[in-house]
């Protein structure tokens, strides 16, 4: 599977080192039609199986913001008079207003809850529906997968992504360099979603990224809640250039009862009716209240109309209060989105989930989580992966750990001293060193490989160094050792030759790498839970390669010293191992691993924890903010928080 995805961006990698003739006109044409084809029908099932377009969009009333410090110069956004002046615009006015802009580039505000991402979606559907021959084909993709470190350019992010996403555009038929040709030409129009996803410099770093990579005939659509987007602006001093901004406005009672009767069917269950006439009458407050906003009008679809389940509770309780009414729905919601929103069957479709979780599990696991982040005194709203060593105690690992190496640690030292008290002391040495060593791990940030060389010469220099030093330390006391015991000066200094090459290569491939490669991460480098739970993962494996390495060199000197040959190579791979898990700063991935089978042995959460909380991601129940997760709405957390403990 892994081989599948990664094949595309290979050939497409090999194709770029390849001199090549160039697309012709007729096959960019034809890649566009494919590449509009694929999203559409990517995008159309997705609306389908969330009902946001059936009957028709949410009725949302979207305008230009009324903020002028988050947008450019009105003459600049658009010639003559200000774009989107009005309030009750429809999704095929906004693409006509959109189509009007300058630049065509658009910012999509609003607070949680706004319906930002279903605008964006509508309005992509839309303008693929009516797009001309000569205009650009609109592609969704989530802001926070851009790493502008990586990709300084936008337009080096859309070409990756284009071809990791839409693996047809590599076909040989197309012609070569078909991705990096369709945005060379500003043939793609980048739908970015989710900007306040990212951490706060990242955020403010993309902004400029924005500015930096776009020139007049760039266009662009942005999605962001209002305050990171202003949080932004403020932190750059400038707004996204030529760029519209629009924010919503809460819907009246009338308007959202008209939206639910349509999406109910011509004859629906007795009880709707007069929880629609309660809605247009004012006599259901706390539903009015609720329906004001999409995430409210959505809530009360997603559990009632979805479902298809009997409505009566609806009517109760929208004439009492509103938390009480907040309540009920979110007890619904979870149900609901699981049964209605089956696993995906494709790699491209992110707003289902990958497992088949059953509401249950899904509500009883995120009940844990809200209570976790309650009891948080610093910070109750990020969930970050690497937190869960803390929420169990992690004695228990520290001490089973240190038994397994102590036992291995004795076992070594008794084969090759043939000593039973030398062993028993080695491994009793190694068992408490161990336990005591890894008490750090469960505490620790995460962290990541830089490979980079540019700027890090004097570091690379100042490992050198320190490996010379070493090389020359062991090589001197091997000689004096040597020529102590046998008064022969060639074989005292061959032996020195040796030893030093040996600890010169050790010190290198271990201490001196890790020291190199690793790195923690930071708020511009933790784009998402998921890379950053990767990042910490290859930074493991990375340390373990160069303990084996280190170890190897260890069996090395054994053989030199006449030891037994299959003893010296496992006690060194196994010393080699030990020494890769050791060293370094940044062990959560390890404490991670370490902790979540206790917590599913005790029901608390999966085995498959980041695949869960990737789906509940995709669910719209949580949403992630850097490398944290957090509970999409906030009504939801603070209801599962206070659910009985079972």
């Amino acid at each position: 599977m892994a081989g599948e995805k990664l094949w595309p961006l290979f050939v497409w990698w090999r194709k770029r080192g390849a001199p090549s003739r160039g697309p012709t006109s007729d096959e960019v044409r034809t890649a566009k039609d494919i590449l509009a084809g694929l999203v559409a029908q990517q995008w159309f099932e997705e609306m389908a199986l969330r009902s946001l377009g059936d009957p028709a969009p949410m009725p949302v009333p979207w305008s230009s913001t009324e903020r002028r410090e988050l947008a450019d110069h009105p003459e600049i956004i658009a010639r003559g008079t200000v774009a989107f002046p009005g309030l009750a615009v429809h999704i095929a006015d906004l693409a006509r207003n959109f189509r009007a802009l300058r630049c065509r580039r658009l910012v999509i505000l609003g607070d949680p809850g706004t319906g930002k991402t279903t605008l964006a979606v509508q309005m992509m559907l839309e303008l693929l529906r009516t797009r001309r021959p000569d205009e650009p084909v609109p592609v969704l993709l989530s802001a926070a997968r851009w790493d502008s470190q990586r990709h300084p350019r936008l337009q080096e992010w859309l070409t990756a992504s284009l071809a990791m996403n839409y693996p047809a555009l590599l076909a040989e038929g197309l012609g070569p360099d078909i991705p990096e040709t369709l945005v060379a030409r500003g043939e793609v129009l980048p739908v970015l979603d989710g900007l306040d996803e990212l951490p706060d410099q990242a955020r403010a770093d993309m902004l400029t990224a924005l500015n930096r990579s776009m020139c007049d005939k760039h266009q662009l659509i942005l999605t962001c809640r209002t305050t990171q987007f202003a949080a932004a602006v403020d932190k750059i001093g400038d707004v996204l250039t030529a760029a519209a901004v629009i924010e919503p406005h809460v819907m009246s009672p009338a308007v959202a009862a008209d939206y639910l009767e349509a999406c109910l069917p011509p004859v629906p269950r007795p009880a709707w009716p007069p929880i629609l006439e309660a809605l247009r009458s004012g006599t259901a407050p706390a539903l009015a209240q609720i329906t004001s906003t999409p995430l409210g009008l959505w809530l009360v679809r997603a559990t009632y109309i979805a479902p298809g389940v009997d409505p009566s509770r609806l009517l109760e309780l929208g004439r009492g209060g509103t938390a009480e009414l907040y309540d009920h729905l979110c007890d619904q919601l979870i149900p609901a989105l699981v049964s209605t929103l089956p696993p995906a069957d494709g790699p491209v479709q992110p707003f289902r989930p990958q497992h088949a979780w059953s509401p249950e599990q899904v509500g009883h696991w995120l009940t844990y989580l809200s209570r976790q982040l309650s009891r948080d005194p610093s910070d109750q709203r990020d969930m970050a992966w690497w937190h869960v060593a803390r929420y169990t105690s992690s004695r228990p690992v520290q001490v089973g750990a240190g038994v397994v190496i102590g036992i291995l640690a004795g076992t070594g030292a008794l084969l090759l001293t043939k000593l039973l008290h030398a062993g028993a002391s080695i491994g009793v040495l190694f068992a408490l060193g161990v336990a005591i060593w890894i008490g750090s791990w469960f505490t620790e940030p995460p962290g990541h490989a830089d490979f980079h060389l540019r700027g890090r010469l004097p570091e690379l220099l100042s490992i050198g160094r320190d490996a010379l030093i070493i090389a020359t330390l062991a090589g001197l006391v091997s000689a004096l050792t040597t020529f102590a015991i046998r008064p022969d000066l060639k074989a005292a200094l061959m032996g020195a030759w040796a030893y030093a090459v040996l600890a010169g290569v050790g010190y290198l491939l271990v201490y001196g790498l890790i020291r190199w490669v690793e790195r923690p991460t930071t708020g511009t480098t933790a784009r998402s839970p998921q890379s950053t739970w990767r990042a910490d993962r290859n930074l493991t494996f990375i340390r373990i390669l160069a303990g084996l390495g280190a170890g190897l060199a260890l069996s090395v000197v054994g053989l030199m010293a006449k030891q037994l040959w299959s003893l010296v190579i496992a006690a060194g791979l196994v010393l080699g191992l030990l020494i890769g898990l050791l060293l370094g700063k940044h062990h959560a991935w390890l404490a991670y691993i370490l902790t979540i089978p206790r917590l599913a042995t005790k029901g608390r959460l999966p085995l498959r924890a980041m695949d869960f909380l990737d789906d509940a991601h995709r669910l719209g129940l949580l949403r992630t903010e850097g490398p944290y997760y957090q509970f999409r709405h906030v009504e939801l957390q603070e209801h599962l928080a206070r659910q009985p403990e079972r």
